[in-house]
């Protein structure tokens, strides 16, 4: 009987690894669906396709959990064969219970870890738990930039020197209006090492910072032309006159969106005051 509970506390064991590597790949950004999906897959070593395989590996961290539950999953698998054949086969166990009943225990106990990994309400309450425990003691950033910036599909994020000879240098943000030309400036690293993180409108450009910037590849690389050209300010008005419409209907449309919120909150509302 005791190798019978040696085998189901490592078939627990391996539920609960693969909840947790679930959930950790879903904090990565992963559906959950795929979370599981993945995590399966690494742990029983059966493989990815091709896409699936590219999400994982260019990501760090969904590459450390599936290497670790690969290695898991290996010697996990040895111990649960060699175990069940101990379980089942074992006839001078001398403790006095047939093959049958050691088969029925088997039958049984497997039975209910089916259950309980099966169940929702385990699984959502498992979820909780275990994403508040990796949030809270181990995985401290986790997000896929590269997704979340959509860096594969045209978007970029560049540093880019202010010489002092570039026309922007001396000049506000709210003066340059990057973001009519579809730049967006995330950080100035100043020549004296200070950090300005999201800089506001009043930050001013000085010769030798290092700006971070993120927008589409091809409207970053006409910033970056426009710089230091000698006609550099006139060919940048030729940008910002050329997105001007664009800017527009962007802004019509943000106008648009507010006003129907705007419009459903005052309906709630007064659906609420005449309710009471």
């Amino acid at each position: 009987m005791a190798s019978i509970l040696g085998l189901l506390v490592i078939v627990l064991l391996s539920v609960i690894v693969n909840r947790i590597a679930t959930v950790a790949l879903t904090l990565t950004g992963l559906s959950r669906e795929m979370a599981r999906f993945q995590a399966r897959s690494a742990f029983s070593t059966t493989g990815f396709t091709s896409n699936e395989t590219e999400a994982i590996v260019n990501h760090p961290v969904r590459r450390r959990i599936v290497f670790t539950l690969m290695m898991i999953g290996n010697v996990g698998l040895i111990g649960v064969i060699a175990t069940t054949v101990s379980s089942v086969t074992s006839v001078d166990s001398g403790d006095g219970y047939s093959l049958w009943v050691r088969i029925a225990y088997l039958v049984t106990g497997l039975s209910l870890l089916l259950a309980f990994s099966m169940s929702k309400w385990v699984d959502d309450q498992l979820f909780k738990f275990i994403g508040w425990a990796l949030r809270r003691w181990t995985l401290d950033d986790i997000h896929d930039y590269r997704h979340l910036l959509a860096l594969g599909e045209g978007y970029s994020v560049t540093e880019l020197k202010m010489d002092p000879g570039n026309w922007p240098v001396g000049k506000r943000l709210d003066e340059l209006r990057l973001s009519h030309v579809g730049v967006n400036v995330l950080a100035i690293h100043r020549a004296d090492g200070d950090l300005v993180g999201s800089p506001i409108g009043a930050t001013y450009i000085r010769a030798g910072d290092r700006i971070t910037v993120y927008g589409f590849k091809k409207d970053v690389a006409r910033f970056n032309t426009s710089r230091d050209a000698e006609d550099g300010p006139m060919a940048y008005q030729e940008l910002v006159d050329a997105r001007a419409p664009e800017v527009a209907a962007a802004q019509a449309r943000r106008m648009e969106e507010e006003r129907r919120r705007l419009k459903r909150r005052t309906s709630r509302k007064a659906s609420d005051s005449s309710k009471d």
